[in-house]
C-alpha cells in the first residue's frame, strides 16, 4: 500500500522561510495564514479523496466502446467534488471565476496531486494548461465564452499536437484547416497520445489542435492553432450537436492506465483559430512551457510518495543485523533502516525531493513576478530565469522521480516488485514524464541550443549572478564555510562546462548536442546544491527554538547532498569536455 502523508512542514519552510517575499500587487488577500489553509485542505483532499482511488483506477483503466471512454470507479465523484471545492481554479484568472492564487502556492497543491493521484491529475492539468494559451492569444470572444466554463471544471481541455507520423519534429504535421465564409474553420486529419482526448467526468471537450491553413508556408512557421470543441455549444453556452471529433481508440500503456490516452478523428469538425495565422506554435507554447513545469511537478509528487512509502516499509521490515552491532535486541532481526545501503538510498531520494521542492517554488516565484511586478525590467527578468530553468526542471525533477521510484522498489525488494505495495506503479506511472511534453533529451538540447545563447547569454545571470553573491556572503561562514567553498567547486564546474559548450557550440553544434544531457544534469545539481547551501545557513540560525528536531534533518540532508550527491558535478565536467569523438566517430553501419 503506498504511503503518503502531505509533507506541510517542509512546503511552509520553502514556501515562507527559504523564499518568503512581500505580496505581489494583486496577491495581497494571500497572506501566510490563507496560504497555510490551502496547504492543509489541499492534503485532506488528495489523501482523504485521490489516494484511495489511486491503485484501484491502475487496475482497472479506462474503458473504450465505440468511441466512448470510461474513467475508473470513483473518479467522477472525486472530480465533481474537486472542480465544487475550486481546485481547478485556484491559480486561475479571476476575470474568469479563478481565485488568482499565486503559482507558488498552486505548484504545492499541483505537487500533492501528483503524489497522491498522478492519473486524476492529468484532467485538470491540461485543461489548466489549454486555458493559459487561450487566455493568452484567444480573441476576447473565445476567451469570454469558453474560458469561464474551463476554469469552473464543467468542460476539459486538451492538447493536439502529436500525428502518427510526427512527435517532436511538429514541422511534418499534416492536419488541415480549411477556411469558411463565416470566420470558422474545418479541420481533418489524425492526432494520437492525446491526454484526456475523451472521457466521462466533463460534459464538454475542447481541443486545442495545431492544423495548416491552405496557403501555410512548409515546416513549423506554417502551424496555426484552433479551438476545437467534442459538442458545438448553442448560443446559451450549452453543449450542442456533436462536433466532427471521434476518439478512435485508446492506448493500452505501461502506466498512467486511469488516465485516458486517446487517439482522436477530426472529419471536418468545426474549429475557430487562436491567435494569428501560421502563429500556432507561439500560442501552444504558452500551454507546452506551462505543462513542462507541472510534469516536473509530477517528477517531483512521485519521488515524494515513493520516499515515503520506502521509509514506512524500512522501518517496519525486519531483516538481518546491524554491522555495528545489534539495535533491536528484544526483535528476532533489525529493521531495514540500521543499514548504510538503506540508509544511502532513502537520503538520496530525501535529498532530492526537497531540494526539487525548493528550486520548484523559487521558479513558481519568478513566475508570479513575470506576471506581477510593478517594475518592467523586474518581470523581464523574472521571464528570463524561467524560461532557461524550464527545461531543467522538467528533465531533471523527472529523471529523478523515476529514479527514486526505483529506489523504493530496491529499498522493497521482492515485495517492491509485485503489485500488493504500490511502488511499482510509481515507476510505471513516472516513466511517461521523462518523455512527453517534449522528451528529456530535447529539453537538454533547448538549455544548451536556445536557452544559453538567448540574449547573448545575459540570461544566466539570472541564476549566476545570485548563486555567486550567496558564495561570496557565506564562505567564510563559522559552522557552514566548508559546506559553501564544497558547493563554489561544484558550481565551478557549472561555469567551465558552460564556456566549454558556448565556445565548442558555435563552430560545431554536434559538439553540444553531444554535451547538452550531462550539461542539464549538472546545471540541475548546481540548482539543487543552491537551494541545499541557502537551506542549511537558514536552519543554522533556527536552531535553539523548539524545532530543532526539523532544522537539525535540513542541515544532515544538506550535508548528504553535499557529500554523496553534488561530486557528481566533476564527472560530468569530464564526461562533456571529453567532446563529441566518441559518439559520432562510429561508422552507422556498426550499430
Amino acid at each position: 500500500m503506498q504511503t503518503y502523508n502531505a509533507p506541510l512542514r517542509d512546503m511552509r519552510f520553502v514556501l515562507h522561510e527559504l523564499h518568503g517575499a512581500a505580496p505581489l500587487p494583486g496577491q495581497e488577500e494571500f497572506t501566510q495564514e490563507l496560504a497555510d489553509t490551502i496547504l492543509e485542505e489541499a492534503a485532506k483532499f488528495c489523501t482523504e479523496v485521490l489516494l484511495p482511488l489511486n491503485a484501484p483506477g491502475d487496475v482497472e483503466g479506462c474503458h473504450y466502446e465505440n468511441g466512448v471512454v470510461r474513467t475508473p470507479a470513483g473518479f467522477k465523484d472525486a472530480y465533481k467534488g474537486f472542480t465544487e471545492s475550486g481546485w481547478g481554479a485556484l491559480n486561475a484568472a479571476q476575470k474568469y471565476g479563478g481565485q488568482g492564487a499565486p503559482e507558488t502556492v498552486a505548484k504545492l497543491v499541483e505537487e500533492m496531486i501528483c503524489s497522491t493521484n498522478l492519473s486524476f491529475g492529468l484532467y485538470p492539468g491540461l485543461t489548466h494548461g489549454a486555458s493559459l494559451a487561450l487566455e493568452s492569444h484567444g480573441s476576447d470572444e473565445l476567451k469570454d465564452f469558453y474560458l469561464p466554463k474551463m476554469v469552473s471544471g464543467e468542460w476539459s481541455g486538451t492538447m493536439c499536437l502529436t500525428e502518427p507520423h510526427c512527435g517532436t519534429d511538429l514541422g511534418l504535421l499534416r492536419t488541415k484547416a480549411v477556411p469558411q465564409g463565416d470566420g470558422s474553420y474545418r479541420i481533418s486529419g489524425a492526432k494520437i497520445f492525446i491526454s484526456a482526448g475523451e472521457h466521462d467526468l466533463t460534459e464538454n471537450i475542447i481541443h486545442l489542435v495545431l492544423a495548416r491553413l491552405p496557403d501555410a508556408p512548409a515546416g513549423v512557421k506554417g502551424i496555426s492553432l484552433f479551438l476545437v470543441p467534442k459538442f458545438l455549444p448553442d448560443a446559451d453556452g450549452r453543449p450542442g450537436v456533436r462536433n466532427g471529433v471521434s476518439c478512435a481508440a485508446i492506448e493500452h500503456k505501461m502506466g498512467l492506465k486511469a488516465s485516458a490516452t486517446c487517439q482522436l478523428n477530426f472529419d471536418d469538425a468545426t474549429g475557430w483559430i487562436v491567435g494569428a495565422p501560421h502563429r500556432g506554435m507561439q500560442a501552444m507554447f504558452v500551454m507546452m512551457n506551462s505543462e513542462r513545469l507541472s510534469v516536473g511537478t509530477q517528477g517531483l509528487g512521485i519521488g515524494e510518495t515513493a520516499y515515503q512509502s520506502a521509509v514506512a516499509y524500512a522501518k517496519d521490515r525486519l531483516q538481518g543485523r546491524s554491522l555495528s552491532g545489534v539495535k533491536y535486541p528484544d526483535k528476532a532481526a533489525d529493521p531495514l533502516i540500521v543499514h548504510p545501503d538503506i540508509r544511502r538510498m532513502l537520503l538520496t531520494m530525501r535529498a532530492n525531493n526537497e531540494g526539487c521542492r525548493a528550486l520548484c517554488v523559487w521558479v513558481a516565484q519568478a513566475m508570479d513576478r513575470a506576471a506581477l511586478a510593478a517594475d518592467p525590467v523586474e518581470r523581464a527578468e523574472a521571464e528570463e530565469f524561467v524560461a532557461l530553468l524550464t527545461p531543467v526542471v522538467k528533465a531533471l525533477f523527472t529523471d529523478l522521480g523515476f529514479e527514486s521510484a526505483n529506489l523504493a522498489i530496491q529499498t522493497y525488494g521482492g515485495h517492491g516488485y509485485i503489485r500488493d505495495h504500490g511502488v511499482e506503479q510509481l515507476a510505471r506511472d513516472s516513466r511517461i514524464a521523462m518523455i512527453y511534453e517534449g522528451t528529456n533529451g530535447v529539453q537538454a538540447l533547448d538549455l544548451v541550443g536556445r536557452k544559453l545563447p538567448a540574449n547573448m547569454g545575459r540570461s544566466l545571470r539570472r541564476f549566476f549572478h545570485p548563486v555567486s553573491e550567496f558564495i561570496e556572503a557565506n564562505s567564510n561562514h563559522p559552522l557552514l564555510g566548508k559546506m559553501v567553498q564544497g558547493y563554489a567547486r561544484g558550481f565551478g564546474a557549472l561555469q567551465l562546462a558552460t564556456a566549454f559548450i558556448a565556445e565548442k557550440g558555435l563552430s560545431d553544434p554536434e559538439e553540444a548536442g553531444a554535451a547538452a544531457t550531462d550539461y542539464l544534469r549538472l546545471f540541475g545539481l548546481v540548482a539543487l546544491g543552491f537551494m541545499w547551501v541557502r537551506a542549511a545557513v537558514l536552519a543554522v540560525e533556527k536552531l535553539g527554538g523548539t524545532e530543532d528536531e526539523f532544522y537539525g534533518a535540513k542541515i544532515g540532508t544538506a550535508r548528504f547532498f553535499m557529500e554523496r550527491i553534488l561530486p557528481q558535478a566533476g564527472a560530468l565536467l569530464f564526461t562533456i569536455k571529453a567532446g563529441k569523438a566518441s559518439l559520432m566517430d562510429m561508422e552507422e553501419a556498426a550499430f
